[in-house]
C-alpha cells in the first residue's frame, strides 16, 4: 500500500485539521488504544500475582520490565500489534481479535526467566480489558486537552467582561431594541455559563467506572478457579486502583451510563459556546464588534475587503458535528442486546472524532475572541439611535409614583413609532408630577440605563 500523507486522509481531523487535533493522539488513536490494553493486561498480571492464592510470583526487576512493555509502548510496538491481529507472526496466525494480539504481544516481549504465559488474561473476556482502556484514555483526554482548552476560553471571556464592563450597549431581545446592557456584562454571563458546564465535565469524569466481572459479569471463571478468593473486592481494589469508580453490576459489557453521561456534560459545554459564536457572529454582522485583520488571509475569493468571522462560524460547524456524535454515542453505548453484542466495538472507535470536533471548536472560539474588538462609537450610535428602550424606566418611575396608567401612557407614545428624546421630554412636560421626579426623568438615558451590568461583572464564579 502506498504512503499516505495527511492530503489523503479521509476524515479531516486526520488531514486539514490535524495541527488541531495532535493534543488528542496520545489519548484517542488506535496505538493508544493498544497501549491502555497492554496497560490494563499488565496491571492485572501482577495484581493476579500479589493473591496468595495463586502460584505466580513476579520480582520487582520483572514488574518493572512488564510495566515497560506499555510506559515504552512506541510505534514499532504498534505495527507487531497489528500484524499478530491481521498477518500472523511468528507462530502465532492472524488472530482477527484485537485484544487477542494484545496478549500476543505481550507473551512475544516476555523475557526468558519470565514464565507467565498461562496467566495472561486470566478468566477475563475482552471486555474487561477494553472497558478499562477507553476509560483510562478518556479521562485524561478531557483533563489534560479538552478542560484546558476549555479554560483558556473561559478566562479569554472573563477578561474581556471586565475590560468592557462599562461599555454600553444596546440589547435586543427577539431581535428587537430592549433594555440596554454592557458588552463586558453579556462576556460574564458566558463565563460563568462555560464554568458552570466545566465543573458538571469534571465531576462527569471523575466518575467514569470499570468493571472486572468476566464473560457475563458473574466471576464465573474466576471462581470456579479460586473459590476462595474474594474476586468483587479484588476487582474493586483493582478497578479503583487505575482511578476509576468501580461498577459491580454489569452484563459482559459495561452498560456505559458514565459515558453517556460524559458525552451530555461536553454537550452541555458546547452549547454554550454555540450560542456564545451565534451572537458574536450577530455582533460582528452589526458591527459591534471590529475584527482585526491577519496579513496575506484571504475573506473572499471575489470580494476583496471581506474580512469574516470565519472563526465563529468554524466553531460553530464543529461543535454542531460534535453534539450529534456525542448525542449518538450516548444513546447508543448504553444499549447492548441481552448479555453482549459487538455493535458497540465499531462505535467506540468513533470516540476520538467527536472529542476532535470539540478541540477543533474550542480552539477556533478562542481563536475568534482573539480577534474581535467592541466597536464602542457604534454602539454608542446606536443607543442614540433608540432612545424608544428608557420607556420601561419612564413607566417604572410612574407606576412608583402613583400613576396606574403609567404602562398604558409610554406605550401610546413609543410601540411602533420612531421616538426621539425631544417627544420624551415633551411627555415629561405634561406630567402631573413633583419636580424632582421630572428632573429624575430628565436624566435618563439609553447610555447610562443599564443597571446593575457593570457589577454583575464581579459575579462570576471563581474557577479552578
Amino acid at each position: 500500500m502506498t504512503d499516505r500523507g495527511s492530503y489523503d486522509a479521509v476524515s479531516p481531523l486526520d488531514g486539514r485539521y490535524a495541527r488541531y487535533t495532535e493534543g488528542l493522539v496520545p489519548y484517542v488513536s488506535e496505538r493508544a488504544l493498544m497501549r491502555a490494553r497492554v496497560r490494563v493486561e499488565v496491571e492485572y498480571l501482577i495484581a493476579l500475582a500479589n493473591l496468595d492464592e495463586t502460584p505466580l510470583s513476579i520480582s520487582e526487576p520483572q514488574r518493572r520490565q512488564l510495566r515497560g512493555l506499555y510506559e515504552n509502548f512506541d510505534s514499532e510496538d504498534a505495527t507487531l500489534v497489528k500484524q499478530l491481529e491481521t498477518e500472523g507472526y511468528g507462530e502465532y496466525e492472524a488472530t482477527n481479535h484485537d485484544v487477542k494480539a494484545v496478549e500476543y504481544f505481550i507473551r512475544e516481549r516476555l523475557s526468558d526467566d519470565l514464565d507467565v504465559a498461562e496467566w495472561l488474561h486470566f478468566a477475563l473476556t475482552s471486555e474487561d480489558v477494553n472497558n478499562l482502556a477507553y476509560r483510562l484514555l478518556l479521562k485524561p483526554a478531557v483533563e489534560s486537552v479538552l478542560r484546558p482548552q476549555l479554560a483558556t476560553v473561559r478566562d479569554e471571556l472573563t477578561a474581556m467582561a471586565r475590560e468592557y464592563r462599562d461599555c454600553s450597549m444596546l440589547a435586543r431581545t427577539h431581535g428587537q431594541p430592549a433594555t440596554p446592557t454592557t458588552f463586558g456584562k453579556e462576556m460574564a454571563v458566558y463565563a460563568s455559563r462555560l464554568g458552570r458546564q466545566m465543573g458538571r465535565l469534571s465531576e462527569a469524569t471523575e466518575s467514569l467506572s470499570g468493571k472486572l466481572a468476566g464473560a457475563s459479569g458473574t466471576y464465573a471463571a474466576h471462581r470456579a478457579a479460586y473459590p476462595d478468593v474474594d474476586w468483587r473486592s479484588f476487582a474493586r481494589e483493582f478497578v479503583t486502583g487505575l482511578g476509576l469508580e468501580h461498577e459491580p453490576l454489569t452484563t459482559q459489557v459495561n452498560p456505559s451510563d458514565d459515558l453517556a453521561t460524559l458525552f451530555d456534560a461536553l454537550r452541555g459545554v458546547n452549547n454554550v459556546l454555540l450560542d456564545l459564536d451565534v451572537d458574536m457572529w450577530l455582533y460582528v454582522s452589526d458591527r459591534y464588534l471590529g475584527q482585526q485583520t491577519v496579513a496575506g488571509e484571504t475573506g473572499s475569493s471575489t470580494m476583496p475587503h471581506k474580512v469574516n468571522p470565519i472563526d465563529f462560524e468554524n466553531s460553530e460547524g464543529n461543535l454542531s458535528k460534535a453534539n450529534a456524535d456525542l448525542s449518538f454515542l450516548g444513546e447508543y453505548l448504553t444499549r447492548s442486546r441481552l448479555q453482549r453484542d459487538l455493535s458497540d466495538s465499531t462505535v467506540k472507535r468513533t470516540i476520538g472524532a467527536a472529542f476532535g470536533h470539540c478541540l477543533i471548536g474550542y480552539e477556533k472560539t478562542e481563536t475568534g475572541l482573539g480577534k474581535v474588538v467592541p466597536n464602542e462609537q457604534v454602539m454608542q450610535d446606536d443607543l442614540a439611535a433608540n432612545p424608544a428602550v428608557i420607556g420601561e424606566a419612564v413607566q417604572t418611575i410612574l407606576r412608583r409614583e402613583g400613576h396606574d396608567d403609567a404602562y398604558e401612557q409610554v406605550k401610546a407614545h413609543t410601540r411602533g413609532e420612531t421616538v426621539t428624546m425631544d417627544d420624551f421630554h415633551d411627555l415629561f412636560d405634561s406630567l402631573s408630577v413633583p419636580e424632582a421626579v421630572r428632573e429624575e426623568l430628565y436624566d435618563l438615558t439609553p447610555a447610562a440605563y443599564t443597571g446593575f451590568a457593570s457589577e454583575l461583572v464581579d459575579d462570576i464564579p471563581d474557577q479552578n
